[in-house]
């Protein structure tokens, strides 16, 4: 079993997950499934309009320091975004439509640059064909099948899952029946799946 990385491109602490996780598992010989979903539909049975970062001011002034200190740390770049947060559906039913695809992670990795590196507007569907294009992918036919009514309810059944299994925000790390919940907790997640054998099967 693959340890599960669960993310939303809107996500702030998302975006140093998914450029450092798939080096940092193959290091480590811990086999990723990419898993986008929707955290809109989770917030709102919270009875939240926005992401709790506009909402808590306070809250959110400090996460957009944290994150600058995190990706200078790391060395990614950051850009704050002019908008946030960013639609990310098409993104998303892309990722989620193609799951498994050996482009994928690449792909993912762009749309998040795009948002948290160079602010760019992540809906825009010519900015997806473009990525999927220059990964020698046919975007518009691409883009085109993520748009049809079986890919829009693949998303929706995936943001349902998430839901089942608990997870409330992302990045959310699935290991068998752990979570783990945050850019800063990917190492434990993959030292728990190393650790714990049992859970790979």
């Amino acid at each position: 079993m693959a340890m599960e990385f669960w993310f939303e491109f809107a996500s702030t602490y998302s975006y140093p997950a998914a450029l450092r996780i798939e080096a940092l598992a193959r290091s480590q010989g811990v086999p990723i499934v990419w898993k986008p979903f929707l955290l809109g539909p989770i917030f709102r049975t919270l009875g939240w309009s926005d992401s709790p970062f506009n909402l808590q001011p306070v809250k959110g002034r400090y996460m957009w320091r944290d994150l600058e200190r995190i990706c200078a740390e790391l060395a990614i770049p950051f850009r704050r975004p002019s908008q946030f947060p960013r639609n990310g559906l098409l993104a998303a039913r892309i990722a989620c439509w193609f799951e498994g695809k050996p482009w994928v992670p690449e792909f993912v990795r762009s749309v998040y640059r795009a948002n948290f590196a160079e602010d760019l507007d992540i809906s825009n569907a010519p900015l997806l064909e473009s990525y999927l294009d220059s990964l020698g992918q046919p975007g518009a036919a691409l883009i085109q099948q993520a748009q049809s009514p079986e890919s829009k309810e693949k998303l929706r059944a995936q943001t349902e899952r998430a839901v089942a299994l608990g997870i409330f925000g992302a990045p959310m790390f699935v290991v068998g029946p752990e979570l783990f919940w945050g850019n800063d907790r990917l190492e434990a997640a993959l030292a728990w799946y190393k650790s714990h054998p049992q859970a790979e099967h």
